[in-house]
Order: structure tokens, then C-alpha cells, then sequence
């Protein structure tokens, strides 16, 4: 391979485990469900103890359980080996169950089923969105699947009963050092374009204006800002910036997969999209020597 000057060859993505569930959204009409998938995925808090996720791909009415249009969600939560896994396991039960009950549930004629193959277990809808029926709820099977049928005033909302759970590898991310804010646009665009297009991957933050670090004044918030790479305090930092000079502007693309394989083809994807853009000068990775993430992916193995 013809090496790229652009491209940060010695870094490496930082990656972290994560608990995902991969499930698949129907709905009456493209309008319920596009409001469906967009409100259930719109904000990406694994970083503050809650979840996220991501829309995968949208399916025709043939690709469907119940012949209708829908779309493939990942929902993803925080999974630490310091930590007890029963209960970040229930933890993350009760966020998807958010998730599923206010964003989903509450459109018209909207169903929720299980999408993901090989589940290392399988967690029962029944107790925080099965309950949502008051004790009205009842099971029975459709599409070859146990569901559950919750009623409503709209009747009814339809999820399966056992929706898988699997470890997967979150933070995936490429960094875009850009001139102008144009650039910065079209990269981010044709990034996210790209990256869709690779099975088993979502975009959580989609362009991301806020890269994270491990160090922070205000620990009580959580993440604070990645000040080294902020364009706006490049006079006020002066050595201490890692801001290149003409670069005025630095995006983060973030995604997690359903393995690293997956990471790696969704970098390349998005890497080879946006490096010949006028204005993108350089492209890197987000990575913390270490201190942050279980995984290091090299950007020497995604283009070797």
C-alpha cells in the first residue's frame, strides 16, 4: 500500500467492551419509524453511566418479521471488568428498557423484535416493558416469535419476549483535522456514509465536535473537554496545544461494533472516504496511552 502522509500511521484506536443488544424496529409508515429510531438512539451516554445507541441499517417490508418497514437498532451499555457483570447486566436491562417504553412504545403501531444471532444470553421484556400493560399484557406467539402484546388506547405495541445480549467493542473513532469548516462537513458526511455501509456497526455520536480525555477539573460531570486539540485555545495553551497550524477545526467520527473485524473495516471505510477531500490535512484517532480503553487497534493493521 502507498502510504498517505495524511493518515497517522503510529496511532491506535482506543476501543472499549461493551454490553449490546441488536434489535429490530417496525412500524406502520417511514415517518413513525424514522421518529422511533431517531428518538430512541438520539442520546449517547455510555460515558455517564446510561446507554446509547445507533441505527444500523433501515429494512424493506420483505426483511421484516411482520412485513413492514422497519430498522435495525443496536442499543449499547457500559460493561467494565472491575465491575459485578449481574449488575451492569441489570443495569442496562432497566436503561434499554427507557429507551424501548418513551421513544418506541408510545408511537402508533410500532413492534420491537430480537436481531441478534448467537446471543450470549437473553434478557425477558416482560417485567419493565411487558408491565407497561398494567397486568393486561398477554404472550402469544406471532411471526414464529413468543411476543408480548402490550394494549394501549392505540392498540397495541408488540415486542418479542427474550431480547438477546452480546460483548461487543465500542469507541471506534477516526479524528478529521480540517482548514475550513466546509471540509469539515463533506469529511464528516461521506465519513458517516461510508461507515454505514459496514454490517455491525452504529454511529452513537454521528460528527462528533467533543473528543474526551482520562484527565478532568470537574470529575463530578463527567467528561470534560479534550483541551490540547481545542483550535480555540491554541494562542492561550501555546506548546501545550497538539492543535497542528492551519488546522482550525478537529471532528471526531465515534461508532461501536459488534466485534473488532468490524472496527477496523468501519475505519478504513471512513478513512478512505474523506482523505482526499481539499482541506482534510490530516486524520488520526482518538487514543489515552492506554488509560481508558481495553483495546488498542493500530492504524498499521486497518491499512497494512
Amino acid at each position: 500500500m502507498v502510504k498517505n502522509p495524511k493518515i497517522d500511521y503510529d496511532t491506535f484506536i482506543e476501543g472499549f467492551s461493551g454490553l449490546y443488544c441488536r434489535v429490530i424496529v417496525t412500524a406502520d409508515d417511514v415517518e413513525t419509524l424514522c421518529k422511533a429510531t431517531s428518538d430512541s438512539t438520539a442520546t449517547p451516554s455510555v460515558v455517564i453511566g446510561r446507554t446509547e445507541g445507533g441505527v444500523e441499517r433501515y429494512l424493506s417490508e420483505d426483511e421484516t418479521p411482520d412485513g413492514r418497514v422497519g430498522a435495525i437498532l443496536q442499543f449499547w451499555g457500559e460493561l467494565n471488568p472491575k465491575k459485578d457483570f449481574a449488575k451492569l447486566l441489570e443495569k442496562f436491562e432497566k436503561e434499554l428498557s427507557y429507551r424501548i417504553r418513551q421513544d418506541i412504545l408510545v408511537k402508533p403501531f410500532t413492534a420491537v423484535y430480537d436481531a441478534l444471532p448467537n446471543a450470549e444470553g437473553k434478557m425477558d421484556m416482560m417485567t419493565r416493558v411487558g408491565h407497561c400493560g398494567d397486568g393486561y399484557e398477554w404472550v402469544e406467539q406471532r411471526h414464529g416469535r413468543e411476543v408480548i402484546v402490550v394494549p394501549l388506547m392505540c392498540p397495541d405495541f408488540v415486542i418479542e419476549r427474550y431480547i438477546g445480549y452480546a460483548r461487543g467493542v465500542a469507541g471506534g473513532n477516526i479524528w478529521l483535522f480540517c482548514t475550513n469548516k466546509e471540509a469539515l462537513k463533506e469529511a464528516g458526511a461521506k465519513a458517516l456514509d461510508a461507515i454505514h455501509h459496514i454490517d455491525g456497526v452504529v454511529t452513537t455520536f454521528d460528527i462528533c465536535s467533543a473528543g474526551s480525555k482520562p484527565e478532568t477539573h470537574f470529575p463530578e460531570i463527567g467528561p470534560t473537554t479534550n483541551h490540547s486539540y481545542c483550535p480555540s485555545l491554541k494562542a492561550k495553551l501555546g506548546k501545550e496545544s497538539k492543535v497542528p497550524d492551519g488546522v482550525s477545526y478537529i471532528a471526531e467520527v465515534v461508532y461501536d461494533a459488534v466485534s473488532i473485524d468490524a472496527i477496523k473495516l468501519a475505519t478504513k471505510a471512513g478513512v478512505e472516504a474523506t482523505v482526499d477531500i481539499p482541506g482534510v490535512v490530516r486524520i488520526s484517532a482518538g487514543n489515552y496511552e492506554g488509560k481508558l480503553g481495553q483495546y488498542k487497534i493500530p492504524f498499521s493493521e486497518i491499512f497494512q
